[in-house]
């Protein structure tokens, strides 16, 4: 009999319901007529899950004692005795009782497997030996037991059994997880939403992993060639054509593939470019691209392939994705295209993918079209076509014995001056023109071999061959320099509209400003210098690029003045003359953005201002109503008891002197909390950071609370913390008498702690009305009280000071709903260096 097949309910996180999810596949199975038994099943006396085995065969477990505590097993014989066809085998990570068949119930399974019978698992991804410190750096729990990768990626089939941190949540809230005593401390600690939210990404991953390993062997079995790619940044090559939407879908689709990976479509706007763009498929481009979360470059530069190549190695790329040539089959004469070329020159440290679409071959236009800037190459083409093409031609004709007459010769001589126009420009058709006259009048003209010419008609035929050459490469030249003159305009004006809407909509900051400058100009650094007079030194307002920005203008390759005392400086190359115009369009939208950014500045320090103004007014209600309430009744109580006329008994002097100690109290809370608001915004709290046990500060914080009203769960075996007492002490102190405030009789406060990592929480847990999500961060704003309506003593200061505290501290202070109702406050401090936490103990629970 063959292997059995194994599969395997890989959860996010407990209370997933991966039990309940292979119960369920067992019903399934058995309907079908399968013979299904459980081996081994834990409910935790969860009722759902319970239910589900009723109708279920299940098999007797094995007992065994240890330490003098009887346990039960998976009898392993009892399984093999029986030989289903399925078995039910729940936790796969477990580890069996010492005294059992095996160390490893996984090992159990193993031997099932290898029996033949097919076995239906559960796991959790904490428990995948693999993950067990990523999985302890995130909860600060450490799983003492794992299960090995191999054996779950062995599994047939892995399903995976998730549920959004909320709703697993509000299943533990219910009770359906845990005993109701357990939730609070379970919500407080392991399932907490950032914790169950990296456990999901991280189960999500490890399946995504499995299943491009099955992908993998699978091409390899069918001789498919892989082309996975993860945490990639491609760059995407736009000529404005109409193929340009397909080729950004399919950049998004590979980026889609790895986690981190980035698309950047770029357009290199010059006249022998990619293409003629249109405007407003560029436009449509732009806005796509951005959809999809990438970015949009417009480039300037001479030699698109080398100006593509160079901008995808800036930006550290690792793939190009390129579009099929738009170009018929006899244009491939003019040269190989752009993406041959940057497939040729992109080595092995960029992939190129070039893209099929709809437009492939449908025609791009003339090579005339391409502008007037040539490469070295075409040129070279031109001058050979023009200077060597005629001295061919006339080898070919002359080894004929009839030529075709003088009218075709000047015709097949004519076709060469045109095409070295074509190729090389102006000076390329004259040289051709130049030579075909002496090539004609030498050998095809009677008298041949002389210069001299016989008929007078000869001289006509001659001459305006002349003639029609000078003025054909005159007309194709003047037709490619206004093509380069249009297609740049074109480019200039595409440029200047997206920079100017960009600022206007206020998404550019100046050194990304700087930085589009930097890459449409393919220059190593730009700086916006600025000073304050002419006898003044230059300062930089803003500088980007890898070279040292240059410090004056007179330093720069290239500068262009915004105005008396500023300007913007370029160094990499220098440029030429029509560049400038873009080029100072530029420099004044960094200027416009600079002022911008100061104003800003300025509207922020106004609003500073306009809020100092509102706390102070703030403060001066306060002390003149919430002051004055403790002071009246300290007077009231004083005067009582200093009147002759009233013969006070012992308890009504104690009641009185009991209401003075109490007003006393309550003034200075409020005067400390304003007192601290002060410090906090002016600036002057300095704490004094040493390394401190939270047993010894959170206790001594609760002493201005009702005795029995806070529930303390500070565990033995947290770390130390890198705070200073006496702010960690009045931060604790205000969140509990906040707690305490808003809770209802007869619900105690918890105050829980916990290590995570390299940080610890301290939790204040309260069952009050809570706080709706909206009003979350203004409760900390200074003089608040949630619902404007006070209770109790108190100017609204109590949760801004903690938070300022906690701040100053390094620390982190938050609020979040408490499941099933109330408010719990999050304080998140540093744990202090060389104090790691041990071994995870029960906790020391305490009632203040």
């Amino acid at each position: 009999m063959g292997r059995g097949k194994l599969r395997i309910y890989l959860g996010a996180a407990p209370g997933v319901g991966k039990t309940y999810s292979m119960l369920s596949e067992a019903h399934r199975r058995l309907e079908r007529g399968t013979d299904v038994v459980v081996a081994f099943v834990e409910h935790h006396d969860r009722p759902r899950t319970e239910v589900l085995l009723h109708g279920l065969e299940e098999l007797g477990r094995r007992e065994l004692s240890h330490r003098g505590t009887a346990f039960t097993e998976m009898d392993v014989d009892a399984v093999l005795a029986r030989r289903p066809a399925v078995a039910l085998v729940d936790e796969l990570a477990h580890t069996n009782v010492p005294g059992s068949r095996n160390e490893k119930r996984w090992q159990d399974v193993e031997e099932l497997l290898e029996a033949g019978i097919d076995v239906i698992s559960t796991v959790n991804i904490q428990h995948l030996e693999s993950l067990g410190d990523v999985v302890e750096s995130i909860t600060g729990v450490r799983q003492r037991e794992a299960v090995p990768d191999e054996v779950v990626r062995r599994a047939d089939q892995i399903e995976l059994v998730d549920m959004s941190p909320q709703a697993l949540r509000r299943r533990m809230a219910h009770g359906n997880i845990y005993a109701s005593d357990k939730v609070d401390a379970a919500l407080s600690n392991y399932f907490r939403p950032g914790n169950l939210t990296a456990l999901r990404e991280l189960a999500l991953l490890w399946v995504a992993d499995r299943v491009d390993e099955y992908l993998q062997q699978y091409r390899a079995e069918h001789s498919i060639r892989s082309t996975w790619q993860a945490r990639e940044r491609i760059v995407v090559g736009l000529t404005g054509g109409p193929e340009g939407k397909t080729l950004l879908r399919r950049a998004a689709r590979m980026a889609a593939k790895g986690s981190g990976s980035e698309v950047l479509a770029v357009y290199i706007a010059r006249s022998d470019g990619l293409t003629g763009a249109s405007p407003k498929e560029l436009a449509v481009q732009r806005t796509l691209v951005e959809d999809l979360g990438g970015s949009f470059h417009h480039v300037i530069g001479d030699d698109v392939p080398s100006a593509l190549l160079e901008f995808a190695r800036g930006v550290n790329a690792t793939q190009i994705v390129l579009g099929s040539s738009r170009r018929k089959a006899w244009q491939y004469v003019f040269g190989p295209g752009v993406g041959a070329t940057v497939a040729r020159d992109s080595g092995p440290d960029l992939d190129v993918h070039i893209v099929t679409h709809d437009e492939v071959a449908k025609g791009r236009g003339l090579p005339v079209a391409r502008g007037a800037r040539l490469s070295r190459s075409r040129v070279l083409a031109g001058w050979l076509t023009g200077v060597l093409g005629p001295v061919l031609l006339t080898l070919f004709l002359y080894s004929l014995e009839s030529g075709p007459g003088l009218a075709n010769d000047v015709l097949l001589f004519l076709f060469l001056t045109v095409a070295a126009a074509l190729l090389g420009g102006l000076l390329a058709a004259l040289a051709s023109a130049a030579v075909g006259s002496v090539l004609l009048n030498f050998y095809f003209t009677p008298p041949t071999h002389s210069i001299t010419v016989a008929d007078p008609e000869n001289i006509v035929a001659i001459a305006i061959f002349f003639a029609v050459g000078v003025a054909v490469a005159s007309v194709v030249d003047l037709a490619a320099r206004r093509t380069h003159q249009a297609a740049r305009l074109r480019a200039e004006a595409e440029i200047l509209s997206f920079l100017a809407g960009s600022v206007l909509r206020g998404e550019t900051t100046l050194n990304a400003l700087l930085e589009r400058v930097r890459e449409t100009f393919a220059m190593d650094a730009v700086a916006l210098l600025e000073r304050e007079s002419d006898v003044e030194p230059w300062t930089c307002a803003g500088s980007v690029g890898e070279a040292m920005a240059p410090r004056r203008p007179e330093d720069a390759d290239v500068d262009m003045p915004v105005s008396d005392h500023m300007a913007l400086a370029l160094t990499g190359r220098k440029l030429p003359a029509e560049d400038r115009r873009v080029l100072g369009a530029f420099a004044a939208q960094a200027a416009v953005v600079l002022d911008r950014q100061r104003l800003v500045g300025e509207a922020a320090r106004a609003r500073e201002l306009a809020e100092g103004n509102r706390i102070r007014t703030a403060l001066l209600a306060a002390v003149s109503h919430d002051l004055r309430t403790p002071l009246a009744g300290i007077k009231a109580a004083v005067t009582s008891l200093r009147s002759d006329d009233v013969a006070w008994s012992e308890e009504d002097e104690a009641e009185l002197l009991a209401g003075i100690e109490d007003g006393a109290d309550r003034l200075d809370h409020l005067v400390g909390n304003l007192l601290d608001m002060s410090r906090l915004q002016t600036g002057t709290v300095t704490p004094l950071i040493r390394d401190t046990d939270l047993d010894e500060v959170v206790p001594m914080a609760l002493g201005g609370v009702p005795e029995g009203s806070v529930c303390l769960d500070i565990p033995e075996a947290l770390p130390f913390v890198a705070v200073d007492p006496g702010l960690l002490e009045r931060c604790v102190a205000n969140l509990v008498e906040n707690a305490v405030k808003y809770s209802p009789d007869g619900a105690p406060v918890t105050v829980a702690a916990s290590a995570l990592g390299e940080r610890v929480e301290v939790r204040v847990v309260d069952r009050g009305p809570g706080v709706p999500d909206a009003a979350k961060d203004r409760i900390f704003e200074p003089f608040q009280r949630y619902g404007d309506a006070p209770r109790g003593a108190g100017v609204g200061l109590g949760l801004a000071v903690s938070r300022g505290f906690a701040e100053a501290m390094g620390g982190t202070l938050a609020a979040e709903d408490t499941p099933g109702g109330g408010l719990t406050m999050v304080l998140t401090l540093r744990a202090a260096a060389g104090h790691p936490p041990v071994s995870p103990g029960l906790p020391a629970r305490a009632t203040t």
